[in-house]
């Protein structure tokens, strides 16, 4: 499935890959590479490892871009070690590691380099640039989207508020 209309950056309308979530759909599970400081090898995470948690996936276009690293910085100030923050790109898995280490971020970067299947589960695969649609999800402990949000303007950064009042409910309730 391809949406139009739905994403652009500075005019240029950009097509996205893959259905729309909801709140109040079971999230996809997804597995990913992610390569922590300290680590040589890049390792595979997916969602059910943190089953039973609040998760925020920041899903962004490239951790090497200005918006995607604010926002990825504005997220440690915001959320606390109660979440389990991801950031999810296409970027290689040592881009991703360089940028934690330097900024001393706390939460994990997730690769999708390897396929498209978390773009394409998540409808965030833009077509054109083989990059993610800049949005976000909350994820309760028992996998229900909570809130879902995805960003049309690729240069502007999402409704931190409504996402951080999305983690803040009792984990399971609508």
């Amino acid at each position: 499935m391809e949406r139009t209309g739905e994403a652009f950056e500075e005019g240029i309308q950009l097509t996205v890959v893959g259905a729309k979530l909801e709140v109040g759909q079971k999230a996809p599970n997804f597995t990913m590479e992610t390569l922590p400081p300290g680590q040589g090898m890049p390792s595979e995470v997916s969602l059910q490892d943190t089953a039973g948690k609040v998760r925020l996936l920041n899903v962004i276009n490239s951790i090497d871009t200005p918006v995607c690293q604010c926002e990825t910085r504005r997220w440690e100030e915001l959320l606390g070690d109660d979440v389990v923050v991801y950031t999810v790109s296409m970027d290689l898995p040592f881009a991703l590691q360089r940028w934690l280490v330097e900024e001393k971020a706390r939460h994990q970067a997730l690769s999708g380099h390897k396929n498209e299947e978390f773009g394409r589960a998540y409808g965030v695969l833009l077509k054109e640039w083989r990059l993610l649609q800049r949005a976000v999800f909350v994820i309760d402990g028992e996998g229900v989207i909570r809130h879902a949000e995805y960003v049309a303007d690729q240069m502007k950064e999402p409704d931190y508020q409504a996402a951080v009042a999305a983690v803040s409910q009792p984990l399971n309730t609508p």
